[in-house]
Parts: C-alpha cells; sequence; structure tokens
C-alpha cells in the first residue's frame, strides 16, 4: 500500500445486515472504501477478479463455496491482495485453516468499529493481525486437534540460519518488529530484513504463515502438548 492512498475493502458475508453493518463502519473512517459486497465464497471470488480490492473480509461459513475456499483461491490468484477472515469465535475450529489457506490474520465480528477500521488497516500494511494470546490458542488447539509435525516442513528449517531461526520463534510467539528488536537489541529495520529473508526462504506469503510454519515444522511447540 502506498502511503495515504485508500485502502479499497470487499465484504464476503451471506448475510446482508453485516455486509451493510460493516459498509457503513467502515466507509465511516477516512482512507477507507468499501468497494462491493459479496453474498458467498464464489462471488467473492469473481469480484475480486473484477475490483481488485486490497483488502477482503472474509466469512468463514457462506454458501455455495466457503470462505476457506474462497480465501485459498483468491490469495493464489492474487498473492497482493490481503484476506481478513470473520468468525464468531476467537478459537474457531477453521480459523487455522483459514490461515493456512492464506489469510492475513482473523477478527470477531463483535469487533468495534474502530478495531474494525484498524484491522483492515493492519492487514493491508502488510503485517499479520494475530495477537500473541490468540495466536499461542489457536495453535496450542490445533497441535491438540492434529498431532505431531510435518516432517518435509521440519527439513526446511535447516535453510534458516541461526538469527533467522531466532527472529522465526519470536514471529511464532506474537512478538512486532518492533518487540523483536527490543529482545535482540537491534535495529527495528534489520529485523525487517532478517523477516523478508525468512519469507522468501521458506517461499512464504506474510508473517502469519511464517507464525504457522514455525508451529507445524516442530521449531515452537506450544506448552502443554
Amino acid at each position: 500500500m502506498t502511503s495515504g492512498a485508500t485502502i479499497r475493502v470487499l465484504i464476503a458475508d451471506d448475510q446482508q445486515m453485516v455486509r451493510q453493518g460493516f459498509t457503513v463502519l467502515l466507509n465511516a473512517h477516512p482512507g477507507i472504501e468499501v468497494i462491493g459486497q459479496a453474498v458467498d465464497g464464489l462471488d467473492a471470488v469473481a469480484q475480486v477478479a473484477e475490483l481488485t480490492p486490497d483488502v477482503v473480509l472474509m466469512d468463514i461459513r457462506m454458501p455455495e463455496l466457503g470462505g476457506i475456499e474462497a480465501t485459498h483461491r483468491i490469495t493464489l490468484a492474487h498473492p497482493h491482495i490481503k484476506v481478513l477472515v470473520l468468525t464468531t469465535f476467537d478459537l474457531d475450529e477453521y480459523v487455522y485453516e483459514a490461515l493456512r489457506a492464506g489469510a492475513s490474520g482473523f477478527l470477531l465480528k463483535d469487533a468495534s468499529a474502530d478495531q474494525l477500521a484498524e484491522a483492515v488497516r493492519v492487514v493491508a500494511a502488510g503485517d499479520a493481525l494475530l495477537a500473541p494470546g490468540i495466536t499461542r490458542k489457536l495453535i496450542a488447539e490445533f497441535s491438540r486437534l492434529n498431532g505431531t509435525p510435518r516432517p518435509p516442513l521440519k527439513a526446511r528449517v535447516g535453510d534458516l540460519t541461526e538469527r533467522e531461526t531466532e527472529v522465526l520463534t519470536l514471529i511464532a510467539q506474537g512478538l512486532s518488529n518492533a518487540e523483536i528488536a527490543r529482545h535482540l537489541v537491534v535495529a527495528e529495520q534489520t529485523v525487517k530484513t532478517h523477516v523478508g529473508r525468512i519469507l522468501v526462504k521458506l517461499g512464504l506469503r506474510d508473517r502469519t504463515q511464517a507464525a504457522v510454519f514455525a508451529y507445524e515444522s516442530g521449531l515452537v511447540r506450544p506448552s502443554g502438548y
């Protein structure tokens, strides 16, 4: 996103009241414009191709095509478009799969207007919207349900340098670049460089996928599992 540019948003939800409510809330914030509303996953995929929004607010449970598959199709075809998943519960069983499908984070549907607008700005800027506590709960729940890491991923950790591995571990713990910089006593720009190299080496889209990778590979294990 170019600094000062308007963030263009597409809302995908099968409930008309939700779509209209979010549209009103987001359009009331400067620098954000809702450019379309999709009634299901197929509609979302089609409208993304036509409108090329910056951010898609994606409901998980929708008819015709669910939010997870729609997210996968959108992020595969349009890697620059960010998807923010909407969910009713902070430990929704489908949230993790949405993150693996390429979503940049998730937001509860009962979030305030300011939280909604800030979430859109965060993912539009290329950051992951995963608070540390939520990240740990999500990954711990995934570990409980799905068991051991996948061996092919585990081998790829060796592609990272010692410092990159350390940075990846901190990302998985939910730390921001600034927090990682303070922890390692280095400049924030240095951390950004490490993060960029990690994403390139592992073939990942963003910090969210990096955090997921760290847990799936076994580099980081949720406490208690």
